[in-house]
């Protein structure tokens, strides 16, 4: 255990949330092309801030190596004094914000063509660099806890220089019982490779050598099923039939090697329970949460909480195929939007609309977004071999870069919202933050992504009395309560599950997880959804599950938090509006400074309660009262199906 942002860190720092599409028509729409040659400058990162060539990246990569080698130097020095465990911090510091440099630099450019193995041959370089550095410097932790906690503290308490590491460095006593000797630090620290082969094996095999299949829809035209395509045709064709087509193929290619997908999985299981064993945790729940100090409860009483509250879902899918006017409803008909729209999403003026969107929150946050936005901090649109999906990552002393695959729907504007949201939070944070304690977690970070979201709808609602638009806008509200809090749970209730059948020593095979995943299916949605049978395997394409284990649940948990720090902000008592907003705002400057629940319980929310939780339940109850409400004064009945 290194002292503070490990690689595991660097990993976890990328943010991604998946969102559905919506509907477009012609307009000024994405390019044709998806030859990434092709595309303007404006529309691709710019990696010059980073570095500005391969070269440049090589001496760096050569420096950091130097530093990593030279600091096992100060073994058996951290019981000299305050003196000797400052210099240990601050030389782990100018080698952690290298490491965020040469890192990023060969991992964004993979991200946009997972294809070149000359860039994948550079990354690989990079993680088997930070494996070693990991291995030398197994003795770190163990020999700081040989040293008095009391005695540490009287050190901190003592020199003003350390008090930048005071909180990494008490944490690292809270974890004291699960740090080994230093030689089963250094034996933990050999399979750090080989821990990241699951991700590895997952990203090549769904990703680069993944197949994506054609299939010819009802009006003769074929479309090739990429995600992108897929999530766009899902929302925007009428015709139920071809959805279904769609899913069976998108889905089949998957499937079709669902038993690899299932050897990787366990191997996912088997590494998160061999680690929390290593490390004397009863669960790998236990293990996932301790390290941020989350009480295992939030996580059951979420969990719990939410399959409780299914109502106001199943109550939507209903109300969604009366209106859609389906004799059955499937999953697939779950992007579909209920009125018939031909608005185009352009992405410069969707741009000027998130920026716009931001105001309540103040002019320098505004004046910061929109420095993001101007150009070369968005990788704007999908192109041959690009990774899917949408994600904010974070270079500390550059700021952060967001992948984007825009195509011009309501949706994408919203993930755009989002993906912004998580970008000046880490802007802020890093702007405020000393390096030690810059890094916010998992636990907060999609409270700004999702507050960004509201702010968005609130500005899109602000703009508009047309009925129909409005219905949208309060269907789009409502899927993003499906989809950050309802399915995100159901993926958690998932995790939970399967690891615990590994815990047990009981078996994890394809047949297994289907029986597992269409089992909660069952009891989320109920008779309101007929399940077909390949939804079951639905497992094979989350990438979470494979990337980042439990990290689906804390969609939800922040989902609860920003819905509570927004009524307080914008909704709540006038006169205590600006001071909610403050709070805020130094939520998102705080970083890494302090355990996640009590920076929430600061800014004013409680996730150790079940009202917090139920609240969000309530909330998609009378959202979809008001729903129905809408749909009863439209002049016309809603077109689609």
């Amino acid at each position: 255990m290194l002292p503070a942002r490990p690689f595991s860190a660097l990993l976890l720092a990328t943010f991604s949330m998946s969102v559905s599409a919506a509907p477009v028509s012609s307009a000024e729409l994405k390019p044709a092309t998806r030859d990434r040659a092709a595309l303007a400058a404006e529309f691709k990162w710019d990696f010059a801030p980073i570095y500005p060539s391969w070269e440049a990246w090589e001496t760096a990569l050569g420096e950091l190596g130097a530093q990593m080698d030279a600091f096992p130097a100060l073994r058996g020095t951290l019981k000299n004094g305050p003196a000797a465990l400052l210099e240990a911090y601050r030389r782990f510091d100018a080698i952690g914000q290298l490491q965020y440099r040469v890192f990023r630099y060969p991992a964004l450019q993979r991200d946009t063509d997972t294809r070149d193995q000359a860039v994948a041959a550079r990354l690989q370089r990079v993680q088997a660099l930070f494996a070693r550095f990991g291995t030398a410097t197994a003795w770190f932790t163990p020999e700081l806890l040989a040293v008095p906690e009391a005695e540490v503290r009287a050190w901190i308490d003592a020199t003003p220089e350390l008090a930048p590491y005071r909180f990494p460095l008490l944490d690292t006593y809270r974890q004291q019982a699960h740090v080994l000797d230093e030689k089963g630090e250094q034996l933990l620290s050999y399979a750090t490779r080989f821990n990241e082969t699951p991700r590895s094996v997952y990203t090549e095999l769904s990703t680069s050598d993944l197949k994506f299949p054609a299939i010819t829809l009802s009006d003769g035209r074929e479309i090739t099923l990429t995600p992108g395509a897929y999530q766009h045709l899902l929302a925007t064709h009428p015709v139920q039939a071809d959805r279904a087509r769609a899913f069976a193929a998108h889905l089949g290619a998957y499937t079709a090697t669902k038993n690899t997908y299932a050897a990787i999985y366990r191997g996912v299981l088997e590494r998160g329970w061999f680690l929390a064993r290593a490390r004397n945790h009863p669960t790998t729940l236990h293990r996932a949460l301790d390290g941020d100090a989350i009480p295992v409860e939030v996580y059951t009483t979420l969990v719990d909480t939410v399959r409780a509250g299914a109502a106001p879902l199943r109550r939507y899918l209903r109300l969604r195929q009366k209106l859609l006017g389906l004799a059955e409803y499937h999953l697939y008909d779950g992007q579909l939007p209920l009125l018939t729209d031909t608005t185009v999403w352009p992405y410069r003026p969707a741009r000027d609309l998130v920026l716009a969107s931001v105001a309540p929150l103040g002019a320098e946050y505004q004046t910061k977004l929109g420095e993001l936005l101007s150009g070369g901090r968005l990788d704007v649109y999908e192109n041959e071999g690009k990774r899917s999906g949408a994600y904010s990552a974070g270079v500390y002393g550059v700021g952060p870069y967001v992948l984007l695959n825009y195509n011009d729907t309501r949706d994408a504007v919203f993930t755009l919202a989002h993906e912004m949201g998580h970008a000046m939070h880490t802007r802020l944070s890093d702007e405020t933050q000393p390096f030690a304690t810059s890094s916010y977690t998992i636990f907060v970070a999609e409270v700004a992504s999702t507050i960004n979201e509201r702010l968005l709808l609130e500005h899109l609602l602000a703009r508009t009395t047309d009925p129909r638009e409005r219905f949208l806008l309060l269907q789009h509200a409502i899927d993003t309560i499906v989809g950050t809090f309802y399915t995100q749970v159901i993926f958690a209730d998932f995790e939970r599950r399967a690891h615990a059948r590994v815990e047990a020593g009981e078996p994890v095979t394809a047949e297994v997880l289907d029986e597992l995943y269409g089992g909660l299916l069952t009891e989320y949605y109920g008779d309101a959804v007929t399940l077909d049978a390949p939804y079951r395997s639905t497992w094979t394409r989350i990438p979470h599950f494979y990337n980042s284990p439990y990290y689906v649940y804390q969609y939800a948990t922040c989902f609860a938090s920003s819905a509570q720090l927004f009524h307080a902000m914008f909704t709540g008592p006038e006169a205590d509006r600006p001071a909610a907003v403050e709070r805020y705002l130094r939520l998102l400057r705080s970083g890494g400074d302090d355990y996640p629940m009590e920076q929430l319980r600061q800014a004013g929310v409680d996730l150790s309660r079940r009202e917090t939780i139920q609240a969000v339940i309530d909330q998609m109850d009378d959202l979809v009262t008001r729903l129905e409400a809408e749909a009863a004064r439209l002049p016309a009945p809603p077109a689609g199906g």
